[in-house]
């Protein structure tokens, strides 16, 4: 059976392939989603992003509704800043990856911590879109188990 995966993706991320490429390389948002629909057609996904926590925190909920098997979460600066979105994800219930595209722990110091992290079945960071690719790879593998 499939697994349904929900990513979802905060805020600037829409700007991939504009912002800082040096550090979130050249893929566009829509280019990183069609790869990851290509790359993994067993999976059926549903992708998000916002610029807004609340419509964020709503995701996670959605996710819950929709009954899906995991979260891929790149919450972005908000990895840092959001309580909502650890409640959020503590409270659905859902496994849920968090990845970011760069090492966040070569980066400024206020990067490193992560209130999502400890309510998250693992992190993958540093890897550029194949972040994505891993967490991925981790629901195949039965990250619930």
């Amino acid at each position: 059976m499939a697994k349904k995966l929900t990513v979802i993706n905060g805020p600037n991320l829409n700007l991939l392939g504009e912002r800082e490429p040096g550090i979130y390389g050249t893929l566009t948002l829509k280019e990183l989603t069609d790869g990851l629909k290509r790359r993994f057609p067993e999976v059926e996904f549903t992708f998000i992003q916002s610029n807004h926590e609340g419509s964020l925190v709503d995701a996670i909920h959605q996710a819950l509704q929709a009954n899906a098997d995991g979260i891929i979460l790149n919450a972005a600066a908000y990895t840092h800043t959001s309580v909502a979105l650890r409640d959020a994800v503590s409270a659905v219930k859902i496994p849920t990856v968090e990845v970011h595209l760069s090492n966040v722990h070569a980066r400024e110091d206020f990067r490193h911590r992560s209130l999502i992290a400890p309510v998250c079945k693992g992190v993958i960071a540093g890897f550029g879109p194949k972040s994505y690719d891993l967490a991925v790879m981790a629901f195949q593998d039965d990250v619930n188990g």
